[in-house]
Parts: C-alpha cells; sequence; structure tokens
C-alpha cells in the first residue's frame, strides 16, 4: 500500500540570495545597510528608546560609536542581510530591517532584526517598507517567508497578523536572550497565499486608500483578516 506525500513541486529553481542594495517604493526605499549614511541617524532617532530593544538580542548601545561599530558588524553580514529604511518624504533612514536564515534550497527566507524608530513607527513608509521584502521574496522565486519574534513581543505578534503571515505555534524555551527565556512565535505566508494577499498590500498602498490628511481609509488589518481561514478567526 502506498503511503502518501507532499505535493510535487514542479520546475522549482532555488531562489537567489537577497543582494538589491536598492528597493524602492511609494513612501519608502531600502538601502543596503551602510554605516558612513546611516548609523549616527539611527542612533539619534532611536535616542531614549531603549525599551525598543527588550526583545532583541543586542542594544541599547552606550553612545554612536558603539551603534557604529555595531552597524558596521551586520552591514558585512550577508545572513542576514540589513538594510536602512528611508523615508522617501523626509529623506531620512527611519529604521533597519533584514533578510536572514536564507534557506535557498528550500526556497524560505525569513524577514527580521526589525527596528522602526519614532520618527517612522506607524507610517505608510514603515508598512510598505514590509510589504516590499515580501514581494521581493516572493518575485524572487521563495516559496515560504517566515517572521519568528518572542511571543511576549505583542507589537511585533500584531504586526505579524496585520502584514497576513498565519500563525504556526510557539517553539518554548526556544532561546536565551540577555539571560531571560524566549518562547517564539512562528509566522509565515506561503506562496499560494501570496496573491490574495498582494492584493491587499496594493489596495492598502493605493493613493486612494489615504484621506487628504494622509489617514488611511481602509486598514491594512482588515484587509488582511477578511483572508484568514476562519479557523484563524
Amino acid at each position: 500500500m502506498s503511503q502518501p506525500l507532499g505535493l510535487e513541486v514542479p520546475g522549482f529553481v532555488p531562489p537567489p540570495a537577497p543582494g538589491p542594495d536598492r528597493i524602492a517604493g511609494r513612501f519608502v526605499t531600502l538601502e543596503r545597510l551602510d554605516p558612513a549614511r546611516h548609523a549616527d541617524a539611527l542612533f539619534a532617532a532611536n535616542a531614549d528608546q531603549d525599551r525598543m530593544w527588550d526583545y532583541m538580542g543586542y542594544g541599547p548601545w552606550r553612545d554612536a560609536a558603539d551603534y557604529r561599530g555595531w552597524q558596521a558588524q551586520m552591514a558585512a553580514s550577508v545572513d542576514p542581510f540589513l538594510y536602512a529604511l528611508r523615508d522617501n518624504a523626509t529623506g531620512q533612514p527611519g529604521g533597519i530591517a533584514s533578510f536572514l536564515r536564507v534557506d535557498s534550497a528550500n526556497g524560505v527566507i525569513e524577514i527580521g532584526h526589525i527596528a522602526i524608530s519614532p520618527i517612522m513607527q506607524r507610517t505608510p513608509a514603515a508598512s510598505e517598507a514590509i510589504m516590499l521584502m515580501i514581494a521581493w521574496a516572493f518575485d524572487s522565486g521563495y516559496r515560504r517567508v517566515e517572521w519568528k519574534c518572542n511571543d511576549l513581543n505583542a507589537g511585533s505578534m500584531r504586526a505579524a497578523a496585520r502584514y497576513g503571515f498565519r500563525y504556526e505555534g510557539t517553539f518554548r524555551n526556544h532561546m536565551v536572550v540577555k539571560g531571560r527565556n524566549r518562547d517564539t512565535a512562528w509566522w509565515a505566508i506561503t506562496a499560494e497565499k501570496w496573491p490574495a494577499l498582494r492584493a491587499a498590500h496594493d489596495r492598502w498602498l493605493d493613493p486612494r486608500n489615504f484621506g487628504p490628511d494622509g489617514a488611511q481609509v481602509e486598514s491594512l488589518t482588515a484587509l488582511t483578516a477578511a483572508l484568514r481561514p476562519r479557523s484563524d478567526q
């Protein structure tokens, strides 16, 4: 008697590793992290924001030089592959994000190391930055985009759901971060779900979805929630 097997994946070609130095959108431009161009501005943008590093494996930093040294290490890495997020309206960098745990052989990639400064938080630029990264991954041939976070990080959990990632479970006692236990929540978007989610992202980004004051008409949370299975509601 034959056993059940997974679906065949005909014509799959391992996608390229992250590598574009620039990914441009309407509200934001992702630039390959460069301490000479980004470190001082980002350190200043995050001044007095020590709490934002609570769930990260690094930070806060003593001074700009300390932060610049950390950025230099990260900028030299290809996994994680970090971007600075430059607001197109102000011209100022307002955050960082990365591709990491790149598994081209299986078409899997993660988005993480996300640190958005107060000047960019809750702006279309911050949202579009993550959307651009998700779109780049699927356009390049990845089959699965992951999001992982400390399951106590309520903000990151909400953000994952807002972008349309689906919660897949929590790995208990997964890591020790800054001397404390971390249970890690796993979220993902898979290729078969991406076309509908892309339409939701595009609908949210449409200029007609923003009033004269810049306020959104339809929320991204509502647009992506409508696509989730009832079991996830």
